[in-house]
């Protein structure tokens, strides 16, 4: 069972229907007892990283998220959700993060356009299971994550810099892209992730 975590926003219609498609089982809740009894969870985000990170802290989902790092189960976040795994963000103003990968979410600043929306290509930059191969994806962001370890960085895409696509340390991954709206590329990912596959 994947448990997709509320944050109290997010993409969390469009992943439940690529999760359904797929015939994976989940649950949405900000319950720990529940979340607790899922193999694998989700963090799924979009909007800012403040309200997102305040509202894991009031329903404290995240000691939750930090003790279930420890597992050894999986945890995949998805765009926001992949910047809440970092230390801290300097999106409108200075937020701590969850801290599972140290490193900071800063604003992109290379490219003409400061929010990164459309189709970007996906290039693997270490050899990894979840990403076994160039593909296209969906992104939509303005900020991005820069891990203090580059080689937690999987895979990149370029946007007037180069960006941190995917990253990945031990049992907890992040996309900064949206899987559920990246057709059969975004699919197989969901469905490598629900396999184990990190």
């Amino acid at each position: 069972m994947i448990g997709l975590v509320d944050i109290g926003t997010g993409n969390i219609g469009s992943l439940g229907n690529a999760l359904g498609h797929l015939g994976l089982p989940f649950i949405h809740s900000r319950d720990q007892l529940e979340l607790e009894r899922c193999s694998h969870l989700m963090l799924p985000g979009v909007g800012a990283f403040g309200p997102a990170i305040e509202h894991l802290r009031r329903q404290q989902l995240d000691t939750f998220l930090q003790t279930w790092s420890t597992s050894g189960r999986p945890l995949l976040g998805i765009c926001l959700g992949m910047q809440l795994l970092l230390s801290e963000s300097e999106e409108h103003g200075r937020h701590t993060g969850l801290d599972l990968i140290p490193g900071r979410v800063q604003k992109i600043e290379g490219a003409r356009r400061r929010v990164h929306m459309g189709w970007n290509e996906v290039v693997p930059r270490n050899e990894n299971p979840l990403i076994p191969h160039t593909g296209y994806a969906y992104f939509v962001h303005a900020y991005h994550c820069v891990p203090l370890d580059p080689d937690v960085v999987v895979a990149e895409a370029e946007y007037g810099e180069t960006l941190s696509a995917v990253i990945r340390q031990g049992n907890v991954a992040g996309v900064q892209f949206h899987p559920e709206k990246s057709q059969a590329f975004g699919l197989a990912i969901l469905q490598r992730f629900a396999d184990g596959t990190l």
